[in-house]
């Protein structure tokens, strides 16, 4: 009897160690698996985060100072806050999925909303910067309408520079110029895609500094006389 008792003491030990055994196998390969899955999400996530971002741009070179638009001076009279520079925003923004369909929206809405009119028609001047609240405006009128409502949506008015360029038929024209951690990215109201500075075919002549009132020059190309009514 004694015999059989330790007979069957050691099967029923034998048999616990071998589910125990089981078990811690059947443990590590579920800890596995987690940890597969968890890589596998973290690395589709990655993916989908970096395909919902633009092209990297690089941020444009800057030369000296340079003299604003006249018409420039005469909008900052008028709007002061509006060329008013804080040191203490950043000078570019962190580039984020949720930014940049903030500023496709933006580009894309004030594209569609405003009727394209040159200044001669719309203020009776040959060049007058300001905001086309009446539903018209030129280059630079969509600009400035760009640039407060990304500013009504928390974006640091310092990293979004407006830019005089020489555009593709040779004439005066003019962007926004988002700065990023990622470069320089345009808005434009002749396409509603935001494109890479490096990538848009003009010539880049001066933006607004970010020091404060002065402008700066970029690439060194001679300023034309006024902004182009577009």
């Amino acid at each position: 009897m004694r015999a059989v008792m330790d007979g069957l003491g050691r099967a029923i030990h034998l048999d616990r160690q071998g589910l125990l055994m089981r078990g811690a196998r059947v443990a590590q390969l579920g800890l596995l698996g987690t940890l597969l899955l968890i890589g596998g999400a973290t690395t589709q996530g990655q993916t989908q985060t970096l395909a919902a971002l633009p092209d990297a741009s690089v941020a444009i070179e800057r030369g000296g100072a340079a003299k604003p638009v006249s018409a420039w001076t005469d909008f900052c009279n008028r709007y002061p806050a509006e060329c008013a520079v804080d040191t203490k925003e950043p000078t570019a923004l962190t580039m984020t999925p949720a930014l940049w369909r903030t500023l496709t929206a933006v580009n894309r809405r004030v594209n569609g909303r405003i009727r394209p009119m040159i200044d001669q028609d719309h203020w009776g001047v040959v060049d007058r910067w300001d905001f086309p609240d009446d539903g018209q405006g030129d280059c630079e009128d969509y600009q400035l309408l760009k640039r407060r409502m990304l500013v009504e949506r928390g974006l640091a008015r310092r990293a979004l520079r407006m830019t005089v360029v020489i555009d593709e038929i040779g004439e005066g024209h003019a962007v926004l110029m988002v700065r990023t951690d990622r470069g320089d990215y345009i808005l434009d109201n002749k396409t509603n895609a935001i494109l890479p500075w490096q990538r848009t075919g003009y010539t880049y002549v001066k933006r607004e500094g970010q020091d404060g009132l002065a402008w700066v020059a970029l690439n060194g190309v001679a300023s034309p006389v006024t902004t182009a009514n577009r």
